[in-house]
């Protein structure tokens, strides 16, 4: 996957041979976790929505590189809070510096980023589940949902409106994201389905992982 700052991308990937790749609430919840602690340092996300056999995001780039010891100080805290809520007064904060063998100084990209969260939820269910291998497809794919090439807001010095202030296309990649479990038919409305930001933005859930302001500034230009 390729990716450019300040541009909005719809990133999916499924189980391999479309084998389901979540199976109780917890391994939701644990996803969950860990995109709030490999994605949010890189940018902002739209929309999203866990499939028992695959998943989406609508994800605004704001930086395709940081330091790594930036998203490592950012994982861990995450991961402590994770703890903090499984565990309560028996968790402690989390000590792998001597698992570190790259430069913290050094850069990684969204995309590896993207990688080491997949692994390590792979590792979690292999463990969980006595398997071993990959859990999902070898690469994720970035897509604007309805055409097969990267969404930008600038194509060959052209604009492209896609994604533009003024424009739907924003609104109906958010649309059928949200859908998904009703064109499944796991659920009757996109509102009713646990694992997906269409209850944020119904004001169903206290906290949300999205950065509703944006979306919803999005979605008055309908």
């Amino acid at each position: 996957m390729q990716f450019y700052a300040n541009q909005m991308f719809h990133i999916y990937n499924q189980g391999n041979n479309h084998r389901q790749v979540f199976f109780t609430d917890e391994n939701y919840q644990y996803f969950l976790w860990k995109m709030r602690a490999y994605l949010l340092p890189f940018g902002d996300l739209i929309a999203w929505c866990l499939m028992p056999n695959h998943f989406h995001w609508q994800f605004f780039v704001k930086e395709e590189t940081i330091k790594r010891k930036v998203l490592r100080a950012h994982v861990n805290a995450v991961e402590f809070q994770r703890r903090l809520e499984k565990y309560g007064h028996k968790a402690r904060p989390l000590d792998n510096t001597s698992n570190w063998t790259e430069d913290g100084e050094s850069l990684i990209t969204l995309n590896d980023a993207i990688g080491d969260l997949l692994k390590g939820y792979t590792r979690a269910i292999n463990k969980e589940k006595g398997w071993s291998g990959s859990l999902f497809r070898e690469k994720s794919k970035a897509k604007d949902g309805w055409i097969d090439e990267f969404v930008t807001l600038e194509k060959n010095k052209s604009p492209d409106w896609h994604f533009s202030p003024g424009t739907d296309y924003g609104y109906r990649l958010m649309w059928y994201i949200h859908e998904n479990a009703v064109e499944a038919n796991l659920v009757k409305k996109a509102i009713d389905y646990e694992w997906s930001s269409a209850k944020d933005y119904a004001g169903l859930r206290k906290e949300s992982l999205c950065n509703l302001e944006m979306g919803r500034r999005m979605l008055k230009y309908l």
